[in-house]
């Protein structure tokens, strides 16, 4: 059986992909988890307490890889080091190379990862003692790249505030839009590690942090 183009996309320290994946079977199925943390506030004389959201955590996908080369008589880790390899650091940016999933999924929501997990079992080898059969079964942690729709609208005097940077802007200019008081850039300028805040990219998002 020919390889197929796979289910994962390597990509670069830029998000392009460079690299696809090749399987012989895709996947039949696989499992997707997403959860929220909540605090529980407690107050005196009620039956149970409050929810408070404070976060969104990491989503992971979780499946099972089949490789086999029994009909061909090769050594099936030839497949299976190239899905268990993404675990190793690429040189380029001194880390795991982030991923792009895309096999069952709608163009519209991608799903940026990195390789988290990969587990292998051999269950097939030939009489020279080598393996021809093999599943792998791999977790995938999401990777973010940026602030989606629903964060970057996140506006409200007690919260966080997230501003994208467009022509002209300066964190002296957000300082007084925000706070009223110019010489406050620093905070600004510290939460998003800027050390020289002369120059600012149009089209970046700076958070614009509370004041204490």
């Amino acid at each position: 059986m020919d390889p197929k183009k796979g289910f994962i996309q390597v990509l670069d320290s830029n998000l392009n992909v460079r690299d696809d994946i090749e399987i012989l079977y895709y996947p039949p199925e696989y499992s997707m988890e997403k959860s929220n943390t909540y605090a529980e506030i407690a107050i005196p004389g009620l039956e149970s307490p409050f929810l408070q959201f404070i976060k969104g955590n990491i989503g992971t996908i979780t499946l099972e890889v089949f490789y086999d080369t029994y009909e061909k008589g090769t050594d099936v880790r030839e497949h299976v080091n190239k899905l268990t390899g993404l675990l190793n650091i690429d040189p380029a940016i001194h880390a795991p190379p982030p991923l792009l999933f895309h096999w069952g999924l709608e163009e519209a929501a991608p799903f940026y990862c990195v390789l988290e997990k990969a587990t292998k079992r051999f269950t097939m080898f030939n009489q020279g003692g080598i393996p021809v059969r093999a599943r792998v079964s791999i977790t995938l942690k999401e990777f973010k790249k940026e602030l989606n729709k629903r964060e970057k609208s996140r506006q409200s005097p007690d919260k966080t505030k997230i501003h994208t940077v467009i022509e002209g802007d300066s964190l002296w200019w957000m300082a007084y839009k925000e706070y009223g008081d110019p010489g406050l850039w620093r905070q600004i300028a510290a939460k998003n590690k800027i050390e020289n805040p002369r120059f600012l990219d149009t089209g970046q998002d700076l958070v614009i942090p509370p004041l204490e």
